[in-house]
């Protein structure tokens, strides 16, 4: 399946259809929609627009075109449709995301835990390494963002995260009954604002098993390995430094 992802990355910015990419790879678009998502982490559709996101979220820091001519430029033709799944991928609305550079210029990102919604719940503990070829892609400082999510994919706010001031321990608590993903990213934080929150290269890693929390069962520990992903992997489209500045939080809590 690393063919047909890699083609729908290449492809993201043209009109393209599940029936293209079943040709190109020689399968049925149903057994290729089922193996994709089983060996990818997400469905074919979902990973097409993840790529397109990415693409905004640069059009948006770039330059000052209209919204909905950046929604035309990365495949959409909804407008509604584009800001209303943007906000939910992201974490903020196309509008909102464009005025990130100035919020997070007066609060930056701090190492901050964020708990889950429930009191008293699961712990999932654990530890982030950095491999060296991705140690030094991001200049030797790094911001490390560690979350829980519900699926392979970094989609929305997570359950519960942290970010770290570099590499180790890791700490997520109040974690509700349920499985997830320990999924992180890491940013270079000597960058500037722009660069953070759409990194030229992703650097990602998750751990190699979901952790399921119960209340027989609560506490799990993880490794989680981080290193350069390919071009065609899917970027982590959280706006990820915003989750980590006060500022940024209370300016969208009051929207």
């Amino acid at each position: 399946m690393v063919e047909a992802a890699r083609f729908l990355a290449t492809h993201a910015e043209e009109p393209i259809a599940l029936g293209d990419v079943a040709d190109h790879v020689g399968y049925s678009p149903f057994h290729l929609a089922r193996r994709f998502e089983r060996q990818i982490g997400v469905p074919p559709g979902q990973f097409l627009a993840t790529h397109r996101f990415q693409r905004a979220k640069r059009l948006l820091l770039s330059g000052d075109d209209r919204v909905i001519d950046i929604c035309h430029a990365v495949g959409f033709t909804s407008g509604g449709t584009f800001t209303a799944r943007f906000a939910t991928a992201v974490g903020a609305s196309p509008g909102a995301f464009r005025r990130l550079p100035d919020l997070l210029a007066d609060s930056p990102p701090r190492a901050v835990h964020l708990p889950g919604g429930a009191r008293g719940g699961g712990t999932v503990a654990g530890s982030v390494h950095l491999s060296p070829a991705a140690s030094a892609a991001l200049g030797g400082a790094a911001a490390v963002y560690v979350g829980l999510f519900p699926r392979r994919a970094a989609r929305g706010f997570p359950v519960s995260g942290s970010l770290l001031a570099g590499t180790g321990d890791f700490l997520l608590t109040d974690v509700p009954a349920g499985t997830y993903w320990v999924l992180a990213s890491a940013l270079p934080s000597r960058a500037d604002t722009p660069d953070q929150l759409v990194p030229c290269r992703s650097v990602l890693g998750a751990a190699a098993h979901p952790v399921q929390v119960s209340a027989a069962s609560r506490a799990h520990h993880r490794q989680v390995y981080l290193d350069l992903a390919d071009d065609w992997v899917a970027p982590v489209l959280v706006a990820l430094p915003a989750l980590a500045s006060a500022g940024a939080q209370d300016w969208r809590r009051r929207r």
